[in-house]
Formats: C-alpha cells, structure tokens, sequence
C-alpha cells in the first residue's frame, strides 16, 4: 500500500516520571491504532508510533525522559512538525524542563506545553505557568482554566472559545456552562491571551486599544499561525492515564502543529528540482533489528520514497510505516512521513539521501561530548570478535556512545552519558548479542618520569658455541621539562661503539622507556651514550639492545622516579542554586577551581573552571547530577600532567610489586 494522506509527526519531550509513556499510548489509543505488544514499556531509547486520525497520518515519538538519552531528544526535534512538552504539574519540578526549553530554542521547533497529571494537583496552575515561563524563551500562553470542585480538577474552560468542559470517565468531556465561580479567572487569563496575540498581530492590537471584541474565528486564526511559526507556546493540561485532555490535544495538534511543508521550509529544504532529484530525506535513528538486518529510520523531506529506488547509492529493500508501536509494507511514502528504510548499509544516522550525489547538506545535532566510562572484557576470549562486530553495530545506533580502544592501558572503554546508559549498553549486549562480559573502572593512564640523573654501565656477554654475544655501554639519563619528550644524545668518540650499532642503542633505550619502575612509561627523559666496547665478531643490535635495556633499567632506580598522573581541565556547567555544592564536590575530588561565571546565552546557569585529576573523573556525572536535580553536566580535555600525590603513589607502587 502507498502512503497518501497527509503525514505530520510529533515529539513529545520532558523529563524522567512526568508520563509521556502513558500520554504516547493514551494518544494512540484514542485514534484507534492497535494495542501496544508491551503497553507502559520505558524504552532506553526514541520509541515510535503511528496511528490515523481523522484521515490524518500522524507518526509519534516517545522521546526517553533521562538526560542521559538527551541525544534522541534532539534527534526527534530534527525531523519533528511539532513537539509536545509534558511537564510536571509542581511548580518545583519545573526546572527539570530546564534542557528541553532550550534544546526546543536551538532546533526551533513549534511546540505547546502539557502538564500532565492535573488529577492530583492542588496547587495553582498559574504558579507552575509562571515556573514554566521562567525556562522558556517564548511565550506561554495558557489555553485552559481549570475548574475545581472542591480540591479536585474536574474539568476545564477552553480560553479562546469560552466554552466549559467536565471530564467524564471513559468518555468524551461534556460541554457544560461555564460555571459563575470561574467567569472572573477566565476573562483574565483570556485578556493575557488576547495582549499576547497582539504582540504579533497590529489589527487585532488596534481592535483591544478600540475596545472592540475580536470574533471567535480571528482569535483561533491568530492562535493558529503564531503557533504554528513558534512565536508562541499553548499551554493545556490534563491526565494521560485517566484521558483526561487527551482528545483536546489531539485537536490542538491537528489544528495547530504546521505543515510538512511548512517544517521543510523552516529547516531549509530546497523545493523539488532545485537540488539535482526531487526524493530527499534524512536518517535520523538507525536500528539492527537481528534478521530483518538494519533499518534507517528516516523522515521523508520531500519527493516520494518508493521501495526499490536507489538512494545514496544504495537501493532500498522495503519501506514500512508504523501503526501503532509495529510496522507495516508500504510502497512508498510522501512527504512528512517517518518510515524505516532497508538495506542502506551505508546510510548513518544524520545522513541526508538522495537519489543523486548533489543533495543539499541538512544541519544534524551533535553527539554530546562523553562523561562516564566503562572497561569492558570478554568472559570467554573466544567472544572477542564477536564483542568487536556488536559494539560497532550498537555504536552506530547510538551516536552518544564512543567505543575506544585505549593503547596505553590495553582496555576497551565505552565512553558515554552516565551510568544508565553504558548500563544499558551491556544490557543489550547481553541480551541481543548474547555475550557474558565483565566490566570495571578503566585504568588511569599514568606515567612515570625522573627527578635527579644517573649514570649506569651494562655490558652484556654470553659464549654459546660459535659466535657469542658482546655489547659494552655507559648510559647517562637526566631528566627533561615537562612535556619535552624523550631525547637520543650520541656522545661516542673514538669509535667506542661502532656507528652500526648507534640506531640499536637509541631504539632500545625508548623502548625500555615505556615501562618505568611503577609499571607505566617514562616521559621527559633524555638518555646519553657516552661510553661502550665492543667485540669485532661477536657484538650485533641484539647485543646492544639488550646492554641498553640492562643499564636503563639499573639508572631509573637510581634517579629518583616519580609518578605522573593526568590532569584535565574541567568545565562544570549546571544552574546557579548549585555553583556553591559543586565547588563543594570538586574539591573533595582534589580539583583545583579556576573560577566560575554566568554561561552565555544561558540565564541562569553556571560554568565552573577547575583542573582536576583524570583519577578523580570517574563517577563525577553520578555524584554532580545527585546535587543539582539530574541537570548538571561537565565537559573535559587533558591539560597536563603532575605529580601524583604520595598516597597514590605509593598505592600505584604497591599494585607494581615495587
């Protein structure tokens, strides 16, 4: 079948516990779509569903509520005609929203605010209003007045209409008279509905200064393209579980939200035929579904996608559309419409396809940089490769996972959001993949370096029969500025060490470097040649190789060694009712603080400048989200290395056998 009604999506977006599950399945629900297989599952990830309404195709995206999946989020904005933010009914938990105001701010997507959940509230929506528009850079504009009985919300008046609703249980709201106990309430929140309205429209202005009443139709008209341009923001509540408000926002979204051409536009899509091809779209989840091979789930830009055309280079095997939370064949599909795409091996997340090589570039959120990591091993050696092919096929799911495999330490380390996410990395590994794996705190790339000289004589000999062995050396070695690296001095003269042999020496003398008598390497070290002998038959680069290594490891005993630990540069970035705790936190991880000062383009939140020890790094994203409300984040780049302090290194001494 072919995909032929209009196709429009939507995002809905929030924090963790809010209930956006519970809305996503009470929306599709009320459009008759099929039961979910696994109804109120909290997927780690963007969950997708489809549903028709009122001759509507719309495609739903369930955005995951931990800020360590704030990637998906983002990647549903960029292919989203609209997002819906479900927000807490507490005023206190209103920062949580903090992150989607503004990630809806960067991407510029239209959306409205549901507060969910209003069965049990007993505090005044228009405190939470007020806590809500603190965070938001547009307007809020409250489209409903909730009627109470007594302590309990029992329905609602509809601002732009005038007209009074009751819940009813299992069933369409009642149309009602508006009650004489909210008539007052009501025409206050509609005349800062009406003053928000005229901010964007000059004849209506004139008409409020003229005392004239607009008509029903010019304020919808009004509402409707300041919506759907993102000038503003509807707020409307309800109770997903209960569905409560769910019909009412489902005529907002169909009302409201724009157009796929309208969307095409604002994200800078050339109409057909300007590009070189008229079919464009753009992956923005990519999915190995064990036998069905991997699906590009990918919003049509423009153009139709049929099956079997050739995309990128690539031709497609199979276009499916979802209704409800599964998938069903199509033939192709039209603007507007979210659809997975088979067999485009080549197509990664953010890809832009096309049916030529000249497709327009489309912008693509960047992955977060990382802040948790994990040491991962095989339990069986044999899984190794095995291990190798699934971590590639999960990092190219989740662009927020970096899988690195470390040369100093020998580790393979996930570097990602948190400890939820790299958890459910090995859930799924485990789960999809079937490995038995171990993991642990990834070891500290430490290093090793000198603080006095000393000089040291090796000679090597060994008679086997035949030719034997014979290298004669006196090495100095000194140490260097930090950062200065090592350094060869060839001071032989008078033929002490032959010139053949020099290159072995040197070569020698790094390698041995690169185990120190803590067990990591040495750096900043220069190594001199000043002495030798030699034997005309028997010396040979082995011989010197292994006098070299001898006299090296003799002379680092002697030189005073001492450990490095890395030091990065740490930048803390949070709101500013938690600067003070997170100085608190930096430095009980023995950080030194910088300074700190108000993020730009941020109000109302801080970046916090410290040096901290890459040692002390390990769990801070556990420990700095635990105390500013899960919304604080760090970014890092090694800046140098020091001395390690006593303790730790004796500890380190200890671990090496020293």
């Amino acid at each position: 079948m072919s995909d032929d009604a209009i196709s429009r999506s939507f995002a809905l977006i929030g924090p963790f516990g809010v209930g956006k599950t519970a809305l996503f399945e009470a929306l599709l629900d009320l459009a008759g779509a099929p039961p979910r297989r696994t109804r109120g599952a909290r997927g780690a990830g963007l969950q997708l569903g489809g549903a028709t309404y009122l001759g509507e195709n719309w495609s739903l995206l369930d955005c995951p509520g931990s800020i360590e999946f704030f990637h998906e989020t983002e990647a549903a904005l960029a292919v989203a005609d609209f997002a819906v933010l479900v927000a807490d009914p507490d005023p206190a938990r209103a920062l949580a929203s903090a992150p989607y105001f503004r990630a809806l701010a960067e991407a510029g997507t239209p959306y409205l605010v549901f507060i969910n959940r209003i069965d049990g509230f007993t505090g005044r929506v228009r405190d939470t209003l007020a806590a809500l528009q603190g965070l938001s850079r547009r307007p809020l504009v409250l489209r409903e007045v909730p009627i109470r009985v007594g302590e309990q919300i029992t329905g609602y008046v509809d601002v732009a209409s005038e007209r009074a609703w009751r819940y009813r249980e299992g069933a369409p709201s009642e149309l009602i008279a508006m009650p004489s106990e909210i008539v007052s309430r009501e025409q206050e929140a509609r005349a800062g509905l009406l003053e928000t309205l005229a901010d964007h429209d000059d004849a209506l202005l004139e008409k409020l200064l003229e005392d004239i009443v607009p008509t029903p139709e010019e304020v919808f008209e009004q509402l409707r393209r300041d919506q759907r341009a993102g000038a503003i923001a509807e707020v409307l509540f309800g109770a997903a579980e209960r569905r409560q408000g769910v019909r009412r926002l489902w005529k907002a979204l169909r009302h409201d939200a724009p157009s796929a051409a309208e969307t095409a536009r604002r994200r800078g899509v050339a109409p057909g035929g300007e590009a070189g091809g008229d079919a464009l779209a753009q992956v923005f989840k990519t999915v190995h579904a064990g036998h069905a091979g991997k699906l590009s789930l990918a919003r049509v830009w423009r153009g139709r996608i049929r099956d079997g055309m050739t995309l990128a280079g690539a031709r497609i095997g199979g276009i499916q559309r979802f209704i409800g939370d599964e998938m069903q064949k199509i033939v192709e599909a039209g603007p507007g419409a979210l659809v997975a795409l088979g067999r485009l091996e080549a197509a990664a997340t953010g890809s832009v396809l096309s049916a030529d090589d000249g497709a327009e570039a489309l912008p693509w959120p960047a992955p977060p940089p990382s802040v948790h990591t994990l040491a991962i091993a095989t339990e069986d050696r044999k899984d190794d490769v095995k291990l190798s092919g699934a971590l590639q096929k999960i990092a190219e799911e989740d662009p927020a996972l970096t899988v690195v495999q470390n040369p100093e330490t020998g580790e393979t380390v996930l570097q990602g959001q948190g400890e939820i996410h790299l958890n459910a990395v090995l859930e799924r590994l485990a789960k999809a993949y079937h490995l038995r794996l171990a993991s642990h705190r990834p070891m500290v790339a430490f290093k090793e370096t000198i603080r006095r000289p000393a000089r040291r004589h090796a000679r090597f000999k060994r008679q086997t029969g035949g030719h034997g062995q014979f290298a004669d050396v006196t090495l100095e070695i000194a140490p260097r500025g930090r950062g200065e690296g090592f350094l060869f001095i060839d001071k032989i003269v008078g033929g002490a060490v032959p010139r053949q042999f020099i290159p072995a020496v040197a070569e020698a003398a790094e390698a041995t470097l690169q185990k120190g008598v803590f067990g990591y390497p040495v750096v900043d070290v220069a190594v001199t040649l000043v002495d030798g002998g030699f034997h005309s038959v028997d010396s040979s680069d082995m011989a010197f190789k292994t006098a070299t290594r001898m006299a090296i490891q003799e002379a680092l005993a002697e030189a005073d060694p001492v450990l490095l630990e890395p030091v990065d540069q740490v930048t803390l970035i949070l709101p500013n009712d938690f600067t003070s705790s997170a100085q608190r936190l930096l430095s009980a991880r023995r950080g030194r603080i910088l300074g700190y000062a108000e993020k730009p383009g941020w109000p109302g939140w801080d970046e916090v400048e410290a040096l901290m020890p890459a040692a002390e790094l390990h769990g801070l994203i556990i420990d700095l989200r635990s105390q500013t409300q899960g919304l604080g984040s760090y970014r890092r780049r090694f800046d140098h290395l020091a001395e390690a302090p006593g303790a730790l290194a004796e500890k380190v001494a200890v671990a090496a056998g020293r």
